[in-house]
Formats: structure tokens, C-alpha cells, sequence
């Protein structure tokens, strides 16, 4: 409403409040998606780092199971008490991951 009094009137808009705005957006998506985003990747590689043989893991399909093996990019997964059951994976594929230490407590 008060642009196109300010058009009818011949004034120009002020584009510093249009400035401060941009900003403002800016500032709330960099807080409210971008980083919290980052931290999420962050948290994840931390935890990628940290796997070691005997870790027990949950798989993006909701099986839990042992580790078995790692390498660069995959892991052998033992699910179950069968030893036939050696599944290999993507490290990506991992959910959450608890330590033995964990387990015992």
C-alpha cells in the first residue's frame, strides 16, 4: 500500500529497508537451515571416523549387527548369532553406532 502511495506521490522506494531485509532473510536461513545441516554432517563423519571391528551398528533398514570387517568405503556386518550372516555395506548405510564399552553399562 505505502509503494504505490509512494509511486503516486513520484518518490523513490527506499532500498535500504529492501537491503535489510535481504539480509535479515539471509541470516535466518544461514541459522535455521545451513547450519544446523552442517553440524548434522559433521556429527555423522565423526561417528564414520570412530567405527572399529566389534562396534555394533543399526543400518538405515533397521537391522542391527556387528562389524565385522571395514574398509575404504564399505563394512562387513554380521547380523545375528549365525555366522553365515556377514552382509557387506556401505559406510553410509550406517544409522548409529554403540561400543562395546557402551553396551556393558
Amino acid at each position: 500500500m505505502s509503494a504505490m502511495l509512494a509511486q503516486a506521490l513520484g518518490a523513490q522506494p527506499d532500498w535500504s529497508i529492501m537491503i535489510i531485509w535481504i539480509v535479515v532473510l539471509v541470516v535466518f536461513m544461514y541459522f535455521f537451515m545451513i547450519r544446523p545441516q552442517q553440524k548434522e554432517a559433521k556429527k555423522k563423519n565423526a561417528m564414520m571416523a570412530e567405527l572399529a571391528v566389534g562396534d555394533t551398528v543399526l543400518t538405515t533398514s533397521g537391522f542391527y549387527g556387528t562389524i565385522i570387517d571395514i574398509s575404504d568405503d564399505t563394512v562387513i556386518v554380521e547380523f545375528g548369532s549365525n555366522k553365515n550372516c556377514r552382509i557387506p555395506m556401505q559406510k553410509t548405510a550406517i544409522v548409529a553406532v554403540e561400543k562395546p564399552e557402551e553396551a556393558a553399562e
